[in-house]
Formats: C-alpha cells, sequence, structure tokens
C-alpha cells in the first residue's frame, strides 16, 4: 500500500516539475527545495539549509553552486563574520520558485478533485497517522 503513496509523489513531483523541463531552468526537486528555503528565508547561510533540512554539507554545498552559477541564488558575504555567505534568490530564483509554487497549487487541486471536504480531512488525518507511525519507528 505504501508504494502507491510513493507512486503518487513521484507522479507529483514530475508533473510539478514538467513546467521547466522545456524552458532555460531545468531544475531537480532537491534544487527546488533549496529554492524554497532561501525564497522563505532569505539572507540565510548554507549551514543554515543544513540544520533544516539534514542533509551533507558537502551535498548542500554541490547544490548551492549550481544553483550560483546558473543564476538562481545570489551570494553576499555576512558583514560580520566575512566567513558565512548569506544567499536569496535572483529574480531568475524567485520566477524559479512561483512557477513551482503554481504547478503545486494546480496540481493540489487535480489530486483532490472529487473529495468534499470530508474526504480531504480524513485522506490528511489518515497520512498524518501514516507519519507518526513511522517517526515512532525511527
Amino acid at each position: 500500500m505504501l508504494d502507491l503513496i510513493h507512486t503518487v509523489m513521484h507522479q507529483y513531483r514530475s508533473m510539478q516539475y514538467q513546467a521547466l523541463r522545456d524552458g532555460p531552468h531545468d531544475i531537480t526537486h532537491m534544487e527546488g527545495k533549496v529554492l524554497g528555503f532561501f525564497g522563505h528565508h532569505p539572507g540565510a547561510t548554507q549551514s543554515d539549509l543544513a540544520k533544516h533540512s539534514g542533509r551533507d554539507k558537502a551535498q548542500l554545498a554541490r547544490l548551492i553552486k549550481g544553483l550560483r552559477d546558473r543564476g538562481l541564488l545570489d551570494a553576499v558575504a555576512d558583514q560580520s563574520d566575512k566567513r558565512n555567505v548569506r544567499l536569496t534568490l535572483t529574480s531568475d530564483g524567485q520566477s524559479v520558485l512561483t512557477v513551482l509554487r503554481q504547478q503545486a497549487k494546480r496540481l493540489n487541486t487535480l489530486a483532490l478533485q472529487g473529495m468534499d471536504s470530508r474526504e480531504q480531512e480524513q485522506l490528511q488525518q489518515l497520512l498524518q497517522r501514516v507519519k507518526v507511525n513511522l517517526d515512532a519507528g525511527s
């Protein structure tokens, strides 16, 4: 049964990123997550992202470098500590994030089509229970 959840999420992500594949910014899911983090936390550092995500710092450094090289993230040295670099979205980065958010909203509507509010609430509660069960087992 949980294979179905995996299949649904894979289909959802594929459809969400489809809008970007044909344009100048073909990005991966993880790159989208990084853009989303800095969209919500402008001026945060790579260390802030590592703490938030729990991801490997070397992997994040590669992702950030790639996004900077492609003009989606901008970096400025921290005025109080030159060793830290503060990251923000560029206008292109903001555009990519806007497309991802629009796609997510469209796909949420599509995925829940035909479900009334009670069914949507029930689905959310059941998925939350699955998450809690998995959290308890780790």
